[in-house]
């Protein structure tokens, strides 16, 4: 039966990823039970290493699990140390430790993703996860939707959130997005033990290397345990879009080949690459139809290079939850709401993360100089605000949803 003013709709999310937990979590807090399917036999985050900015650290507050996630997180007492390819010239550094408590209430940390979904996963109950649960389509009725499992069994739901990444099924039943090109770049992502790499990399700093055509960052993770690396360079013949693609680490210096020795060091002393192809998607032109809603990589994919995409996905989450919880009686119109609140910041972070490439991999010669000399005057803690001040736990609300 559909849902009314006496009864909670009946929610399912699609993937048991960070921004899936998130939103289980989420709706949880907010008095509204939920069921995670997730297709895995255990749940588990591939990559590597992410930054975690004052924007998701509020919400892991929110949730409850901050302290967990601080168990194993890194926080960073300098950010955007931005280097010159060939010699490690700083261009520009920004002091990070206080600054980020000052302006935005929390500080900025660096985490393996599998630390991050770990926090979150604790706010979900043990009995609202179902794995080994493969979503093979989702069928819309007037009054419900109904996903097919791969086992044969089917689900009926009042709400039906896609939180299945960038090859999302739910997708599929919600719009009919562009296809992706390719964007003529890859991405190369290793981690090293802190016991084999430089001094320099095992510092508390995300740490930026610019270059033509190239950059790599790089920080610590798991408690400064690793440092993480990720890359990006021309993609040649890749395309592959998967993280579970690999490379040698012969191939990966070699697109660093006349770098500075000690970035080179430390692509040596790091184990098996995963190297994939960043493809180049347009926004969607809606992320609800109906009781379907899409949430995180599904609904927004973007290019690593702001260091959005996770704090993205948790804060769609705390914003469904809001809506739905304001408005559960009416849960499509709460869905259409959760829209019009989300889409525009996103797309806005999506748009600028895709042009970033632009910029970082410039040329040498007058552009990149006069780029270098923007980096040296730039305050990016402050210019950044608008993403670091918001404050998705009070947007519903705030709306009046």
């Amino acid at each position: 039966m559909p849902s009314s003013s006496d009864t909670l709709p009946r929610i399912a999310v699609v993937g048991g990823g960070i921004g899936g937990l998130a939103a289980a979590g989420f709706l949880h807090r907010a008095g509204l039970a939920c069921t995670v399917y997730e297709q895995a036999r255990e749940l588990g985050e591939v990559g590597a290493g992410l930054v975690v900015a004052p924007n998701a650290v509020r919400l892991l507050r929110h949730l409850g699990v901050l302290d967990r996630f601080l168990r194993r997180a890194v926080p960073l007492d300098v950010g955007w140390e931005f280097r010159r390819w060939e010699d490690g010239r700083v261009l520009s550094s920004e002091d990070l430790s206080g600054a980020c408590e000052r302006l935005y209430g929390e500080r900025s940390y660096t985490s393996h993703r599998a630390d991050l979904l770990d926090a979150v996963r604790a706010s979900v109950p043990d009995d609202a996860i179902r794995l080994a649960s493969r979503c093979l389509a989702v069928d819309v009725h007037d009054d419900h939707a109904v996903l097919r499992l791969a086992d044969g069994t089917q689900v009926e739901a009042d709400v039906v959130v896609g939180a299945d990444g960038v090859h999302s099924t739910v997708r599929s039943a919600v719009t009919e997005p562009a296809p992706a090109t390719y964007s003529g770049m890859c991405a190369f992502r290793a981690t090293v033990p802190a016991d084999r790499a430089p001094t320099f990399s095992r510092r508390r700093a995300q740490t930026l290397w610019l270059g033509p055509g190239r950059h790599l960052v790089h920080y610590p993770i798991s408690g400064g345990a690793a440092i993480n690396l990720v890359a990006f360079a021309p993609a040649g013949d890749v395309t592959v879009e998967s993280w579970s693609a690999t490379a040698t680490v012969e191939e990966f210096l070699a697109e660093f080949a006349g770098w500075d020795g000690r970035l080179t060091a430390l692509i040596r002393a790091a184990g098996t690459p995963g190297r994939w192809a960043l493809l180049d998607r347009a926004p969607l032109p809606r992320w609800t139809s109906g009781p379907l809603t899409l949430i995180g990589d599904a609904a927004h994919p973007m290019f690593p290079f702001f260091a959005q995409g996770a704090a993205q996905s948790i804060e769609d989450a705390a914003v469904l939850a809001n809506c739905l919880a304001a408005d559960s009686a009416s849960p499509r119109r709460a869905l259409q709401r959760y829209q019009a609140l989300r889409m525009e910041r996103a797309t806005r972070l999506q748009e600028m993360s895709h042009a970033r490439a632009d910029v970082n991999h410039l040329p040498d010669g007058p552009e990149q100089r006069a780029r270098d000399a923007a980096l040296a005057e730039a305050d990016p803690l402050v210019a950044s605000g608008w993403i670091y001040g918001y404050d998705a736990t009070a947007v519903g609300a705030r709306a009046g949803v």
